[in-house]
């Protein structure tokens, strides 16, 4: 079991340093950080979702720093229960185990269901309203990560996805690539040994797939 931390570490959200702080001293062994940016698609999220394992306990800063609507809220009450994952939400005062935050009364969470579409709402005004000005500023700043490191990103994010076992199409969606057979590239590239179902063994070029397919063949006449 291991304990993963979430921020949607938007430019306005003021509270960054004190909930990275309060995940650390939890003892998260992971702090995952979303940019804002990417509020609408999500892709950490996406992959956190994938990657987290029964038992695994999910801390995050907020509700609606993590969803953005009662129904999105019901599908991940619905995964954690049914992958047995406790989820702590720190300024909610809210925890799934009934451990931390005694003083929070069924009240305090009715109200966080109710106003979880409007706290979205506005963090995602927010987030646009920051990259419009970005947009007309004439001195763009440096962006966050350059083209190589994101796409080393990706592709560790496929091989620590398989490694951990999860399946192909799984990893594919995590992925963000347009195809599987970009997985099985990267794979390859680094020399991963396929052990999923028909996919086992080394990944063969295609000239020794057919070779492979021909020899099969004739071996059976």
């Amino acid at each position: 079991m291991a304990k993963i931390g979430y921020i949607m570490a938007a430019a306005h959200y003021d509270k960054l340093e004190e909930d990275r702080q309060w995940m650390q001293e939890y003892g998260c062994v992971k702090i995952v950080e979303e940019n804002d940016a990417d509020e609408k698609s999500r892709p950490l999220w996406k992959q956190l979702m994938i990657a987290l394992e029964r038992g695994d306990e999910l801390v995050i800063s907020k509700f609606s720093n993590a969803l953005r609507g009662a129904r999105e809220l019901a599908m991940f009450l619905e995964f954690c229960r049914v992958k047995v994952i406790r989820v702590i939400s720190v300024h909610d005062r809210i925890d799934s185990n009934n451990e931390l935050f005694p003083e929070t009364k069924p009240s305090d969470v009715l109200l966080m269901i109710g106003s979880l579409p409007d706290e979205a709402l506005v963090l995602r005004k927010a987030s646009e309203h920051v990259s419009k000005l970005q947009e007309r500023m004439i001195v763009q700043l440096p962006p966050v990560s350059t083209a190589k490191e994101r796409r080393m990103d990706r592709e560790k994010t496929v091989i620590n996805l398989y490694a951990a076992g999860h399946p192909i199409d799984d990893i594919w969606k995590a992925s963000g690539f347009h195809s599987r057979s970009s997985v099985f590239r990267i794979l390859n590239k680094y020399g991963i040994k396929l052990n999923r179902g028909k996919h086992s063994g080394p990944i063969k070029k295609k000239g020794e797939r057919k070779n492979s397919q021909d020899k099969k063949v004739e071996d059976n006449q």
